[in-house]
């Protein structure tokens, strides 16, 4: 029969896996969120740029530049 001592490393040592599995879901959570921010600041920096490539051509499309 397990003693107090044994029964209380025990639950301490299945708090600390239980403890470690949530940090761990919790770190992909973050990385997964990490990497749709930076998905989507690129597709904003990708739409930009193109804006403003088309604003470009079409100041010398209007003043004759583009010829």
């Amino acid at each position: 029969m397990a003693d107090n001592s044994q029964k209380a490393s025990f639950h301490a040592g299945e708090a600390k896996g239980q403890v470690q599995a949530k940090t761990d879901q919790i770190m992909e959570k973050a990385s997964n969120a990490y990497q749709s921010a930076k998905e989507s600041c690129q597709e904003g920096g990708q739409q930009m740029m193109a804006k403003a490539q088309g604003a470009a051509d079409a100041v010398k499309e209007a003043t004759g530049m583009n010829k």
